[in-house]
């Protein structure tokens, strides 16, 4: 399984912030998604069942999750449905707001990426967003899911979220 521990958004809100364009409510959201660290993962660390973890930064989701498939040689199934977004950030993401990172990330792994139909445009930039103190992306063993997601949320990371799972295949990634 595929566990994300922050939500999405955190470029798209800066841009938003640079813009002019971001209120009280987006900015504190900005604030407390970049301070929160990520000290969970040492706790997660140590919980059986977790095969690799990366923090997801400069190169979106996409492109932090591609390199485990390239690793471990696995392709990744993500549920878009279940990958949290920053509230805040949503209005931003759905009217085109984001940093230029996110074309030169789409660039370099979208032709790795196969999307649903169902798959609109924001949220395909939103998968590609870079993230500045991005959350926790781990792999662990179904079994194991419940441990980490209790563990992220003990420790207030209120958006954790299972959002999809490795299996065998070439090194790709498919959005439903």
């Amino acid at each position: 399984m595929l566990i994300l521990g922050k939500g999405l958004g955190v470029g798209i809100l800066a841009q938003a912030m640079k813009k002019g364009v971001l209120d009280e409510a987006g900015y504190q959201a900005l604030i407390a998604s970049t301070t929160q660290l990520n000290k969970v993962g040492s706790t997660l660390a140590q919980l059986p069942g977790v095969h690799a973890l990366t923090d997801v930064t400069g190169f979106g989701l996409l492109g932090h999750l591609l390199e485990i498939c390239k690793g471990s040689g696995l392709q990744a199934q993500l549920e878009m449905a279940r990958i949290p977004v920053i509230r805040e950030a949503q209005a931003f993401a759905e009217q085109g707001y984001g940093p230029g990172a996110i074309e030169r990330n789409q660039a370099s792994f979208d032709q790795a990426v196969d999307y649903a139909d169902s798959v609109p445009q924001w949220q395909r930039r939103l998968l590609a967003d870079p993230q500045t103190s991005g959350g926790l992306l781990v792999s662990v063993a179904a079994e194991q899911a419940n441990a980490v997601l209790a563990a992220f949320h003990d420790q207030g990371f209120g958006y954790a979220s299972v959002i999809g799972r490795l299996e065998a295949g070439a090194a790709r990634i498919r959005v439903d």
